[in-house]
């Protein structure tokens, strides 16, 4: 099996000392990294840095922050400073995000341009390496800017979020690797393709590049009520139209066309229950320990160098943080 990350960000509403508990028994257990995203909840950043700061080999990355939500100089401060704390140990994961997020919660203009991804890794590789850094382009002015600290020995690994296939070409020239989503192991192949493709137009091959992709898991012996909470969470997504469209391409157009009909009509129980069995099976890992390793193996021979588990449980308390705790320790 590859070399396996987990998403630690269930388990951040811990108190401080058992979330650095659950950090080190991740670390001791042997999982390659840490990862932590960001929407409305916790900032990535300080989940990243308390991780780093407790553990002595555990990766920790970002998976991911909005390209749009801090400059690209904050982002190279940020990925630098990690860089200090956890030498070699850092990814930082960007994204385009999305309107509601950029536009509504934040305010900013929101432009999905790969141009926009593009002119910000430059600028945050040239931040993090401790160059003076002066650029104009289309999204981003930066006028003699240097880091007033030694740069880290290494240079920061940068890695792009990518469903579509400009993204994840885009990813395969310009990144040190991917991060993907909700994608079922027989889709992975052609995502693949297209990074080539990209790494073939920089003139390079995916030689030490990062292949993750996050995996909905939840390792129990009575799946039904596991079963129910991903569906709702997989039509969430499938109501989001970028997602609609990559569901599509993987062989799910009958089920996105049922789940959005449902939803535009308002119901939104009768949405969710458009989820179908196989749309769950190809999108989440949820049943005995053994079933689970299996498929997260089937993840690994597609051409993931890096599943990443993020453990999930129905309900809400102890009870559900027992069960994520439970996927956490069936792994790796």
């Amino acid at each position: 099996m590859a070399r396996l990350g987990i998403v630690l960000a269930p388990f951040a509403t811990l108190p401080a000392a058992e979330f650095v508990a659950v950090a080190r028994e991740t670390e001791a257990r042997g999982y390659h990294a840490a990862w932590t995203g960001e929407a409305s909840g916790y900032d990535a950043i300080t989940l990243m840095a308390m991780i780093a700061t407790h553990t002595e080999q555990l990766h920790v990355g970002s998976a991911v922050l909005p390209v749009q939500t801090r400059t690209p100089v904050v982002l190279g401060q940020s990925a630098a400073t990690l860089n200090h704390l956890a030498p070699d140990r850092v990814v930082l994961g960007i994204g385009l995000s999305s309107k509601v997020i950029v536009g509504d919660w934040h305010g900013l203009s929101f432009a999905p341009s790969l141009q926009q991804i593009r002119e910000a890794v430059q600028i945050i590789r040239a931040v993090a390496s401790g160059e003076r850094v002066s650029f104009e382009g289309k999204f981003y002015k930066v006028k003699n800017f240097r880091l007033t600290v030694p740069p880290p020995i290494k240079p920061v690994r940068v890695v792009l979020a990518a469903l579509g296939p400009e993204m994840l070409e885009l990813a395969g020239e310009i990144a040190d690797g991917v991060v993907l989503n909700w994608i079922p192991p027989e889709t992975v192949p052609s995502s693949i393709k297209h990074l080539e493709a990209g790494a073939k137009k920089a003139g390079r091959t995916l030689t030490d590049f990062e292949i993750a992709s996050f995996i909905r898991t939840c390792v129990t012996d009575d799946p039904a009520a596991a079963r129910e909470a991903l569906a709702r969470d997989i039509t969430g997504y499938t109501t989001v139209d970028a997602y609609a469209s990559f569901f599509r391409n993987a062989g799910f157009a009958e089920e996105v066309d049922a789940v959005n009909a449902a939803w535009r009509a308002g119901d939104r129980g009768g949405a969710v229950k458009q989820v179908s069995p196989r749309f769950l099976d190809g999108l989440g890992v949820v049943g005995p320990e053994a079933l689970c390793r299996e498929r997260i193996a089937e993840f690994s021979r597609a051409g993931l160098t890096q599943p990443v588990i993020v453990p999930f449980a129905p309900g809400a308390g102890g009870d559900a943080r027992a069960a994520q705790l439970r996927t956490l320790r069936a792994f790796p």
